[in-house]
């Protein structure tokens, strides 16, 4: 069981630092946009490990999008 709990949280922040490193090539987004992108994959990466499911990990995503966006009013 050990190994599949360390499994996925290399699976999760592999795929986190892949979204940040990802963000790098939207240098024409506004900060705003930047701020609901980052908020997004953040969230969602926090659903998938805090949830398990698919719908943890969008339900995280959704959230997660949305206080980025109004974080960068």
């Amino acid at each position: 069981m050990k190994t599949f709990a360390r499994t996925r949280t290399l699976l999760t922040v592999a795929t986190l630092v892949a979204v940040i490193a990802s963000l790098s090539a939207c240098d024409n987004m506004s900060r705003r946009d930047r701020d609901t992108a980052i908020g997004a994959g953040v969230g969602g990466a926090a659903g998938a490990v805090i949830g398990g499911s698919a719908l943890s990990t969008v339900g995280g995503a959704a959230v997660g999008g949305i206080i980025g966006n109004q974080v960068g009013k």
